[in-house]
């Protein structure tokens, strides 16, 4: 008798046990669909890398939540840790491809908000966001 091995489930197989469904918005939004995930991205797309430009935001995310966040881009890769400086201990985060295709998402989001959110405008007083704009 012959005993059948285990084989360990690929990256795949592990990501589809994570997942709510195999509904793709359900997927996204399990990815970037709360409350901070978004405008950690948003910032990185205003040219925002560093830890202190985050926490800078007028949201005030907290930091432990910025950490979390930050780890899930990566993870995901969706965002990548790169050394802020030559020989420097410090990072700063970058968006991949994956997550520069977030952008029309975000552009939605923006227009959507200011056409149905009465007093809402472009920068929003984010000092990241108002240098993109």
């Amino acid at each position: 008798m012959t005993i059948a091995k285990k084989s360990k489930p690929t990256a795949s197989k592990a990501s589809e046990r994570r997942r709510r469904s195999l509904c793709p918005i359900a997927c996204a939004l399990d990815l970037v669909g709360d409350r901070w995930t978004l405008l950690v991205v948003r910032d990185l797309f205003f040219g925002g890398s560093r830890f202190k430009d985050f926490v800078s935001s007028p949201e005030g995310i907290p930091t432990n939540i910025l950490s979390a966040r930050l780890e899930r881009l990566v993870s995901q890769k969706i965002a990548e840790r790169v050394p802020a400086t030559v020989g420097g201990k410090h990072f700063a985060y970058r968006l991949t491809k994956k997550g520069e295709s977030l952008k029309p998402i975000l552009r939605a989001m923006r227009d959507w908000g200011l056409e149905w959110e009465e007093g809402t405008r472009v920068g929003g007083g984010n000092p990241i966001a108002d240098k993109g704009t």
